[in-house]
């Protein structure tokens, strides 16, 4: 049987997920050749997936019972718009349920959420040498902004930028 006509799921994660998408995220890793990044347990996952305070949801892609796919994401905010938005953080399907339609369908999930919860913007990031993901991208209406660059702050320059005063 072929993976494209295997039947999937999507479903909102629930805390006995964690490990799962843990193990997901180390696979995109590897594939993004950014494991030498990862930090990321289980442990360290749990509280803001399922805590007292979340910051970010996920939703996981089955097939026959197994998790193959995720999408973590978060609340940002677009001050032009005055508006909440949705950020995707992390979207991975294993390479043999690509194709299956389990992509767009939780990219497709994640854009009735942003219309159901009344936000501004879908966003995320796409690495620029990933072409097969910025076509599909591109035929689901997606537009990439090649004028915008990503800043980040993190580790030991974290630490001294944000370093207490006084």
């Amino acid at each position: 049987m072929s993976t494209t006509a295997t039947p999937y799921t999507l479903r909102p994660a629930e805390p006995g997920d964690v490990q799962a998408i843990v193990g997901l995220i180390r696979e995109l890793a590897e594939f993004e050749d950014l494991s030498h990044l990862l930090e990321i347990t289980p442990e360290k996952l749990q509280p803001h997936l399922f805590g007292a305070r979340p910051v970010v949801e996920a939703l996981v892609g089955e097939v026959e019972g197994e998790i193959v796919a995720f999408a973590l994401f978060f609340t940002n905010f677009s001050t032009f718009l005055a508006k909440p938005g949705l950020y995707l953080e992390d979207l991975y399907v294993r390479p043999a349920h690509r194709r299956s339609g389990l992509g767009r369908a939780l990219l497709s999930r994640l854009a009735e959420i942003a219309v159901e919860r009344d936000y501004g913007r879908f966003e995320w990031t796409v690495l620029d040498w990933n072409e097969d993901a910025i076509r599909f991208y591109e035929t689901m209406g997606a537009t990439l902004l090649p004028e915008w660059r990503i800043c980040r702050v993190t580790g030991e320059a974290l630490q001294s930028f944000g370093g207490r005063r006084g």
